[in-house]
């Protein structure tokens, strides 16, 4: 199964920005867009300022962290503090199909690596696009356990490849940045969500330390076992790899357009809930304070977020009931609606 890993490591090596359909352009620009501002966004989220005034003191120089009053700093330290913000809001795009949230987990690692690299907009864009295919691919193959977030697995081998891209390794070392990467995966529960943990968006951080990190262990001479990522998601941190179809379509369907972006600041499990009862407040137009209660029927995933009364504004994100009542009292669920503000309005709560 290396050979088919070898194959896609070539892909990101290899593919030129000319390669790339018109209409496949476009769309990783607006994904690129769409997720350096879900970062901006998230840098305002109160434990997200504060982790960047505690390391502020030891900046150094080389990449731009997405927010106020940050100095110029070293690749790795911006991708890890843009991954942790991209992660906090939960408005970052998702695949139809795979769950993986690429975006958010490849551009911080990949924007701090090409401005310390200086590279183009289409080589970033590039880059963003074949490192898109290799997460998705990757994510699609893999068997995660199911109290696995997929912060920090899959993703963080797209961060990787499109941080190589950038850096401007070829196939070989590229191959070889991947497989170290395998080693760096880490693995955050589920759980986390419900009780309102942050530390969870720390995983998707990660892949962005990772994007900066591995590409400079393989220049520097650093070696992974030929399987690596295949043992990783078999046997360590997942429970199967099935690399049949990582290379179907390949160069002919573009992974990055078969996704969507969010438009409310929750987690999907519970959008479909949420469809249904906007059609029903469209429907009948009640008051808030004319709403006695809401029944929800749902699958059993989403059924888990039932806290009624969530720790923080992270686990109101994850919180069913919070979610429904923001949506009588606000009449939409943007950003605003998920405030540690919002959690303790009296009307919501």
């Amino acid at each position: 199964m290396a050979e088919q890993i070898e194959k896609l490591a070539r892909f990101v090596a290899d593919t030129q920005w000319e390669d790339i359909p018109r209409p496949v352009q476009q769309h990783a620009n607006l994904v690129l867009l769409d997720t350096i501002g879900v970062i901006l966004a998230g840098s305002v989220q109160p434990e997200v300022r504060r982790l960047h005034e505690g390391l502020n003191a030891s900046a150094g120089t080389g990449a731009t962290v997405f927010t106020r009053g940050w100095p110029i700093t070293d690749a790795g330290r911006a991708a890890l503090l843009n991954g942790i913000a991209a992660r906090s809001i939960e408005l970052g795009e998702l695949h139809d199909e795979v769950s993986a949230q690429a975006a958010v987990q490849i551009v911080p690692g990949l924007l701090a690596v090409a401005e310390s690299s200086r590279c183009t907009g289409r080589e970033i864009l590039t880059a963003l696009v074949v490192a898109y295919d290799f997460a998705i691919r990757v994510g699609a193959a893999t068997t995660r356990r199911p109290l696995a977030h997929p912060n920090g697995q899959a993703s963080l081998l797209g961060a990787i490849a499109a941080a190589a891209r950038a850096r401007g390794l070829n196939a070989a070392q590229t191959s070889t940045a991947v497989r170290i990467g395998a080693n760096l995966v880490v693995s955050a529960a589920y759980s986390n969500v419900v009780a309102g943990a942050t530390t969870l968006n720390v995983a998707g951080g990660m892949s962005g330390f990772a994007a900066a990190l591995a590409p400079e262990l393989a220049i520097a001479g650093f070696m992974a076992q030929d399987n690596a990522i295949e043992q990783a998601m078999t046997s360590l941190v997942s429970d199967g790899f099935d690399a049949s179809h990582l290379l179907d379509e390949l160069g002919t369907r573009w992974e990055i357009t078969h996704n969507h972006f969010r438009l409310r600041a929750c987690c999907y499990p519970i959008y479909p809930a949420l469809d249904a009862l906007e059609d029903a407040l469209a429907e009948l137009h009640p008051k808030p304070e004319d709403v006695e209660r809401i029944d929800v029927a749902t699958y059993k995933f989403a059924a888990g977020m039932c806290n009624a009364d969530p720790p923080t504004y992270f686990g109101g994100k994850y919180s069913l009931p919070h979610a429904a009542a923001a949506l009588v009292a606000n009449g939409h669920l943007r950003y605003e609606s998920f405030t540690e503000t919002a959690l303790h309005n009296p009307a919501i709560a």
